[in-house]
């Protein structure tokens, strides 16, 4: 069986295949730039295919920026066991970030939900959610403060390094982080409070 003949057969890996290059397209040129055609050349589908599932360009431009919403909320999680098996310290956490930073897709990724969450209320709401979650796992150590303080500058780390076209050294990130962290207020042994908090 030819690959176009399965994809008729199977709509919903035809629209997957749609999101998918939505997505890719979103991180290369933002979302403003793509158009159906676009999508369609990329993702080796007739022009009318990628109407035929989304109604307007909108709609498809949403549900692959959905996507890319969830390849964070994806990493993230990663970033939920690392704490949890590693320890919540400074040194931990610059290592995570560096780490991240390496990742030029993803960090174009959260490039372009959080540049598109500014215009469009409906993903504002993804992407605090995935601010707050990074909040969530330094809370229970640090407290919400100092875990606020923290995730407002790895985001200022993130769009430096896009900005700047440059890495920050991760000694500076972990000299800053803490200064911003501070002595834990609970233990961070893994195991124990850095485990618990990812439950």
């Amino acid at each position: 069986m030819g690959e176009s003949t399965r994809r008729r057969r199977d709509p919903e890996a035809r629209r997957r295949e749609i999101v998918t290059a939505a997505a890719e397209l979103i991180v290369e040129v933002g979302a403003d730039g793509v158009t159906h055609r676009m999508v369609a050349a990329r993702a080796g589908v007739p022009l009318g295919a990628t109407t035929q599932y989304f109604d307007t360009l909108d709609d498809l431009r949403s549900a692959a920026l959905r996507a890319l919403a969830d390849e964070v909320d994806a990493r993230l999680d990663g970033v939920r066991i690392a704490l949890a098996q590693r320890g919540v310290s400074p040194a931990v956490i610059a290592d995570l970030i560096t780490e991240g930073l390496d990742d030029a897709r993803a960090v174009k990724a959260d490039r372009a939900v959080v540049t598109a969450a500014i215009h469009d209320p409906r993903l504002r709401k993804l992407a605090r959610h995935l601010s707050e979650q990074l909040v969530s796992f330094l809370e229970p150590a640090y407290g919400y403060d100092r875990a606020t303080a923290a995730m407002i500058f790895i985001d200022g780390v993130m769009w430096s390094t896009q900005i700047r076209e440059t890495t920050l050294d991760r000694a500076f990130i972990e000299t800053v982080l803490t200064q911003l962290l501070g002595m834990p207020e609970t233990d961070t042994t893994p195991g124990r409070t850095a485990a618990s908090s990812a439950h």
